[in-house]
């Protein structure tokens, strides 16, 4: 049987919604981004986000059943990111979908927004099926992730303080590139030599498929402040190509020891820094060189859309999942866990 959903995404400065078909054929994936309004601050201010996505939703929404030449009667359940997230602009998508659930007697399903990256590599890659592990990478989580099926998650490490999207931010800021960092630092690196810095690379001992950057990203600043008490050109270039491919050689690691360790066949990237050119070119060859194929989403489905969060609700929904309209924001949502 068929199953339609209407997806709504707003858990940090996009609105989105988006119409997918079977968990795979998006039929619509409508986004209105706030990045030029918030570069004007340097990052996203979580009010002004929130005000946006209340200007913005009901229009997306509206755009995206239109696009996907869709009725009411078409749509099966309303899916929505309710975490992790900015609880403010969690709360207007959670808001807008059961007003629709509500009004148009559909059910709801909340959806876990990083379970959501995941599903993203579904969309374009129908030969991606559980189990694998998955790199998870953004501006606010950098996790690995063993996918036992679809909606059924191992958490095998994580971030121990800075995410790895939110280190590119931050060195960006510091060398002047403004927000958002990450796609700025992978241009720039282009120009430098990654070999120029000696940067660290933290390995836990204690647990090997943990990530630290905080150690890193306070490595280019002391570098930097170096340089400007010395009175010493800063090769900018370098300094960012030096930084990724340290960031790059973490990840690259990690992901592939994981993924060996666990027996997987596939290895899946997610998340806005899997947009990285230097992460996806070295994943791929560390892949091969280990008989792992390797998937990524293209670079809309990486940051934040509508349609990796309809392809996650079918899966729940398949497996019975539901919402009431009791659903809350909850802005420290784990992956796996099923509330509401």
């Amino acid at each position: 049987m068929s199953v339609t959903i209407l997806a709504i995404e707003s858990s940090c400065d996009e609105t989105a919604a988006a119409v997918v078909k079977d968990g795979r054929e998006v039929k619509s994936n409508i986004i209105y981004s706030q990045i030029e309004l918030h570069k004007l601050y340097g990052g996203v201010v979580p009010e002004i986000a929130s005000r946006k996505h209340v200007e913005k939703i009901n229009q997306v929404i509206t755009a995206a059943v239109d696009e996907a030449e869709v009725t009411w009667d078409d749509i099966d359940a309303v899916a929505v990111t309710y975490g992790p997230g900015l609880v403010g602009a969690l709360l207007v998508g959670v808001s807008a979908a059961k007003a629709i659930a509500y009004a148009k007697h559909k059910p709801l399903v909340g959806v876990n927004h990083i379970e959501g990256h995941i599903a993203a590599n579904y969309i374009e890659n129908s030969d991606l099926k559980p189990p694998f592990m998955c790199m998870v990478a953004s501006g606010g989580h950098s996790h690995l992730v063993y996918v036992k099926d679809y909606t059924s998650f191992e958490i095998v490490g994580r971030t121990r303080d800075d995410a790895a999207g939110e280190a590119f931010d931050k060195v960006a800021r510091a060398i002047g590139l403004g927000y958002p960092g990450g796609p700025k630092v992978d241009k720039l690196a282009r120009e430098g030599n990654p070999s120029a810095i000696a940067f660290p690379r933290a390995f836990m001992e204690d647990a090997p498929y943990d990530f630290s950057f905080s150690g890193l990203k306070s490595a280019v600043l002391n570098y930097l402040n170096g340089c400007e008490m010395k009175d010493i050109e800063v090769n900018k270039a370098d300094v960012a190509a030096s930084f990724q491919q340290a960031v790059v050689d973490v990840l690259t690691t990690g992901s592939v020891r994981a993924a060996k360790e666990y027996g997987c066949e596939y290895l899946a990237l997610a998340g806005g820094v899997a947009s990285n050119s230097l992460l996806r070119k070295e994943l791929e060859t560390a892949c091969k060189e280990n008989s792992i194929q390797f998937f990524y989403p293209s670079p809309v489905y990486c940051t934040d859309n509508a349609a990796m969060i309809g392809v996650a609700g079918y899966h729940d929904y398949v497996a019975g999942v539901r919402g009431g309209l009791n659903l809350n924001a909850v802005p420290n949502l784990k992956i796996g866990e099923r509330l509401g």
